[in-house]
């Protein structure tokens, strides 16, 4: 069988253009293996290949070699498949560049948005075209194409309708978002003149031409059984699809099937609800097991322990099915009607009694769970994670930690070791199976619920925290990817004026790019097993983390990594005489009052030691906020909580920070500008600092962090075939949206929290296409709360966005909300998902009366409990007739899909 690509690329000096694919004469996917091809003229080249008769598909994609012979891939592998009745084919492909609507090729759309439930579309039309050998197949790449709308094609052939639109026949959709027409070249005099047409499904009426001049096809090669021609792309005007969704945790929904906290099975309710009112979307928050100390700790769903497993307290129990001991199920109903009337998730009992049942429930099935093929399968293809993890829990519950280091023997791990451990057979092989089975049903029933979102058009929308827990599954099993001597976290900011640290490791980016970021890969597959678009969290920490030493528990003296440190002599460049004592926590005399108040007598020298006549130090026993912090507990004491405070103030009292990679080379402090170690430097050194700073923070690092976002995100990007997105909040450094709007990754985009310098609220009408726009997060508070923080701040908001005269109301009104979503929905972003508390908030009868309770979480809170349950059930939602009724009108006002 013969078979010649052609594709159009105009190369640069010293370029030349290579395939590869999955046979023997590709070269088996090998770059350096790949096949070379031929220039021909106008920038077209050409390679022809013979392949076994035999050959029913081949995957490939070309590669650009440069003058120094670099070869670089396309990401996505390109697939063709052959009759067999057919020797020879000739190929045309389409540009070797992205596409510029990404966006659309992702499975939110080509899967469930724009899926077409009649994907063959073969008319008869069709199938007359189809019965001789000879072909010519025109390929179309056009996934803007809604479900109720075809493409046919027109022409000035017979075959083609003799331009009559009538008789335009339609183009299957089978391979969606590509559209195919398969035409005998003996009906065909050449040149051939065509242009591709929209028509309603249903009715074949006319919706849009493509726009330019006809297409032509001058020949084919003579000898050629089958012409491919993969080149076209859909001419069409700007196409601004719009949609709005939902942001709600799985662990707040309420049904009247749950059992204390949300599940898989509420999900399902969720979607109807979503459909009812319009909308196409559902965000959620991750949903991974956190269970590190089985205390209401492990309540916070960015800290788990396995970035694979799912959490055991997300499985229904409906969907489980009932035990057969009816008093034991009577029991566990009372149970559960008790937890479920609880205004927010009771953790600890949750997790008590939900576990009771699952293992109630897998004692009676344990013999039909482990004989059952599905069971075994999920268990071998999934073996790679599930293993380590159900090890990890065992582990972790026998030793009463999940500290890996305290595990004696196992403290290390060793694959072979872990394998007979778990191993059928052993004396803890049932506690195994049983962990083996809470994860196939949380995957079965996800899956389901998964195929239920798609069936009714409901993209469901995942989360994919930064980081991971310095105690889970992976710090166990692959230590190499992480920095155990850093803490990720965050810098002052919008949410705390100290910083963020979350404790989790920090990567080791460069042993992840050694093997082509697998970890990453595996992990974004995961995810795809469930959803067609995910959020990236503090997608920032792919240009730059901020990394904090051990020793602090604040955010305030971390710095960002990779980074360009300075040396001294680059500091000195700026008209400053480096002192090595800024680098250490320092204090002068005369703002011990400022910081301790009343206590500046002996007890402060118990701490503080001099370093010269007017500078203080912190004695090594209280010399790191680390050591502070247990030193003095969680005392209540006003006196003791003032020294302890005063001395996490000095501990931070720097100028610049040492780089823990390379010595004698300084970050500038963030934010040194409001230390007191800065108030006491000169007006000349002020100033000289002051651009230092500036330079450091927002000039000197852009180039080189676009290029590591670049290297590390475009190969995750190119990897998926989800929507992504990012949350893109914080100190933003300028390289940012250039690179996600390279990539197409979403921006989040919040009113209250403008990325435009020197403005107090983002101008809704000027956000990007490619955005994701809300009225508030999961760490900030919802919009009822929010009215009432700062009263002032309200007041400019009330009259200068709202547009409103007068004096804002003290409560923000079913009105207010209702008009503040409006504008949300009416903004330019593809995506406007609105948090439910919201939702709630336009509607007097349906919204909760205490607005407080409804905020999720607060990030300069470490120790927050994550407990919000939404107040009325599902149910009594899809009941609210007028509420959803008046969700589904502003969104259609709104011109939102």
């Amino acid at each position: 069988m013969k078979v010649t690509f052609n594709i159009k690329y105009k190369t640069s000096w010293g370029q030349r253009i290579f395939i590869t694919g999955s046979c023997v004469e590709l070269g088996e996917n090998a770059i350096y293996e790949a096949k070379e091809m031929h220039y021909r003229n106008d920038s077209e080249w050409q390679l022809t290949v013979s392949l076994s008769d035999s050959t029913k598909t081949i995957d490939y994609r070309y590669i650009i070699e440069d003058e120094n012979g670099l070869r670089t891939p396309e990401e996505t592998f390109r697939r063709v498949a052959f009759r067999y009745d057919c020797q020879v084919y000739c190929l045309y492909d389409r540009r070797l560049s992205e596409p510029e609507d990404r966006t659309f090729y992702t499975s939110a759309f080509t899967k469930n948005l724009f899926v077409r439930h009649d994907p063959k579309n073969k008319s008869n039309r069709v199938r007359a075209h189809v019965e001789k050998k000879n072909h010519l197949v025109l390929r179309l790449s056009a996934p803007k194409i809604k479900p109720e709308q075809v493409v046919a094609i027109t022409g000035n052939r017979e075959c083609l309708g003799s331009w009559n639109i009538d008789n335009a026949p339609h183009m299957s959709a089978e391979n969606f978002p590509q559209w195919e027409i398969r035409l005998n070249i003996d009906d065909i005099s050449f040149p051939l003149e065509y242009k591709f047409i929209v028509l309603e499904n249903k009715t074949n009426g006319l919706c849009y031409w493509e726009e330019g001049e006809n297409r032509i096809i001058t020949s084919v090669e003579d000898d050629e059984k089958e012409t491919v021609i993969d080149n076209h792309s859909l001419r069409t005007s700007e196409f601004s699809w719009k949609a709005c969704g939902t942001v709600i945790p799985v662990f707040s929904l309420r049904s009247e099937d749950s059992f204390g906290i949300g599940d898989i099975g509420d999900i399902k309710k969720l979607i109807d609800w979503t459909k009812k009112t319009g909308q196409h979307l559902i965000q959620v928050l991750p949903m991974n097991d956190t269970t590190c100390s089985h205390t209401w700790k492990d309540s916070y769903p960015y800290r788990a322990i396995s970035i694979y497993a799912l959490h055991p307290l997300y499985v229904s129990i409906p969907m489980l099915g009932h035990l057969k001991d009816k008093r034991r199920m009577a029991s566990f109903g009372k149970v559960q009607k008790k937890l479920n009337s609880g205004e927010t998730v009771d953790y600890l009992s949750v997790e008590k009694y939900k576990t009771a049942y699952y293992r109630e429930y897998f004692r009676q099935e344990k013999e039909n769970i482990l004989s059952n093929d599905d069971f075994k399968e999920f268990i071998a293809n999934n073996k790679d994670w599930l293993v380590p993890y159900a090890a990890f829990s065992f582990l972790r519950d026998k030793n009463n930690t999940a500290d890996f280091s305290k595990w004696g023997e196992y403290a290390r791990y060793e694959h072979e070791k872990i394998e007979d451990f778990c191993r059928p057979g052993n004396d803890a092989y049932d506690e195994f199976s049983y962990l083996f089975f809470i994860q196939y049903t949380l995957h079965a029933q996800f899956e389901a619920i998964s195929r239920y979102a798609r069936q009714n058009r409901v993209v469901l929308k995942g989360d994919i925290p930064i980081g991971i827990n310095r105690k889970s599954v992976e710090a166990w099993t692959e230590p190499d990817y992480f920095n155990m001597q850093g803490q990720t976290g965050a810098p002052p900011d919008d949410f705390s004026d100290t910083g963020q640290n979350w404790s989790f490791p920090t990567y080791n980016w460069d042993v992840m790019e050694k093997d082509g970021f697998s970890w990453w890969k595996k992990r974004f597959l995961k995810l795809n097993n469930y959803f067609d678009s995910f959020r990236i969290d503090h997608i920032l920490g792919f240009f730059r983390i901020w990394e904090i030493p051990l020793g602090y528990t604040e955010g305030l003296c971390g710095h960002f990594r990779p980074a360009i440190p300075l040396s001294e002599e680059e500091i000195e460049k700026y008209g400053i005489l480096f002192d090595e004592r800024w680098t250490k926590p320092y204090i002068h005399l005369r703002f011990l009052p400022d910081i301790f108040g009343l206590n500046t007598g002996n007890d402060i020298y118990r701490y503080l030691s001099h370093i010269d006549t007017e500078h203080l130090t912190l004695n090594e026993f209280c010399s790191t906020q680390r050591k502070i912090t247990s030193l003095f507990g969680k005392s209540s004491d006003g006196e003791s909580q003032i020294i302890r405070d005063g001395l996490m103030r000095v501990a931070s009292e720097t100028l610049f920070l040492e780089d823990p990679y390379e010595t004698k080379h300084y970050h500038p402090r963030i934010s040194a500008y409001k230390s007191y170690a800065y108030r006491e430097l000169s007006d000349e050194n002020r100033h000289a600092f002051d651009r230092l700073y500036h330079d450091f923070y927002f000039l000197r690092h852009n180039s080189f962090w676009k290029e590591t976002a670049l290297k590390r995100l475009t190969p995750l990007i190119n990897g998926t075939d989800m929507l992504v997105c990012g949350e893109d909040l914080g100190m933003i450094p300028t390289s940012v949206h250039e690179v996600m709007n390279r990539l197409q990754i979403f921006t989040l985009e919040i009113e209250r929290m403008p990325k435009v310098s020197n403005t107090e609220f983002a101008d809704l009408k000027t956000l990007p296409y490619h955005s994701v726009c809300t009225t508030s997060t999961h760490d900030i508070t919802p919009l009822r709360a929010w009215w009432k923080e700062d009263k002032e701040k309200t007041q400019r908001y009330y009259n200068n966005v709202l547009q409103r005269n007068g004096i804002a109301p003290d409560e923000c009104s079913s009105k207010i909300a209702e008009q503040i979503i409006i504008n949300h929905l009416q903004c330019p972003s593809m995506l406007t998902i609105i948090p439910l508390q919201d939702w709630f908030a336009i509607d007097e009868k349906i919204k909760r009366q205490d607005a407080d309770v409804e905020r999720i979480n607060i990030p300069a809170n470490p120790d927050n409990y994550w407990r919000y349950r939404m107040h009325i059930t599902i149910e009594s939602l899809l009941r609210a007739n007028n509420f959803n009724r008046k969700i589904r009108n502003l969104i259609t006002g709104s011109k939102r899909n």
